[in-house]
């Protein structure tokens, strides 16, 4: 069994996360363990149609953000990788500078100091300097910086499309195989 680590952080953008949980359910080999921030549940509320508890259901496991004793706390605890979707500048602010102040940043150092995959779908537009500069630190110390930035080479026909694309391959960068997702085949 492989076990994924979601973390929705309070970026706008839940519905990425909560979207990547949707595309690992039906993978019978997944095993996926959830983290939501508290403005992650205001975010939820605000942005989408879902119930918090709803997307909770979703997962196999959830834990509590202050729950520094959860499984996914420590490297002894093996996983794929870890999803953090959307991931806030506060999140990476705290992931790329090692500060484990919570679940989803100290499950994201776990992650780089064992040498596992951590997408980061970075939410945030402008981006100053002090933003690019925490990208930098994080993909240096092995995080992959992965924007949600839509893809229209596969022609998506709905924002449905572009969401699931998105969140499709940052999931592939796990090294999960998502069925269905629309591959660029040349021009």
């Amino acid at each position: 069994m492989r076990r994924v680590v979601i973390a929705i952080s309070g970026a706008s953008g839940s519905i990425f996360g909560i979207r990547a949980l949707e595309l690992l359910a039906p993978i019978t080999d997944i095993e996926t363990h959830l983290v939501l921030s508290g403005p992650a549940k205001t975010t939820i509320a605000v942005e989408t149609q879902w119930a918090v508890n709803d997307v909770e259901a979703l997962a196999d496991h959830v834990h509590g953000i202050r729950d520094i004793a959860a499984p996914i706390s420590s490297g002894s605890f093996r996983t794929a990788g870890m999803l953090v979707a959307p991931c806030s500048i506060k999140s990476l602010s705290a992931i790329a500078n090692s500060f484990a102040a919570d679940l989803i940043s100290r499950a994201a150092d776990v992650t780089l100091k064992e040498r596992r995959p951590l997408v980061l779908m970075v939410r945030e537009t402008p981006l100053h300097v002090g933003h690019l500069r925490l990208m930098q630190h994080a993909a240096e110390t092995g995080a992959i910086i992965f924007p949600p930035v839509p893809a229209f080479y596969n022609n998506p026909r709905s924002l449905d499309e572009v969401v699931t694309h998105a969140a499709g391959r940052a999931i592939e960068h796990l090294g999960v195989d998502v069925e269905g997702l629309e591959r660029w085949h040349g021009g």
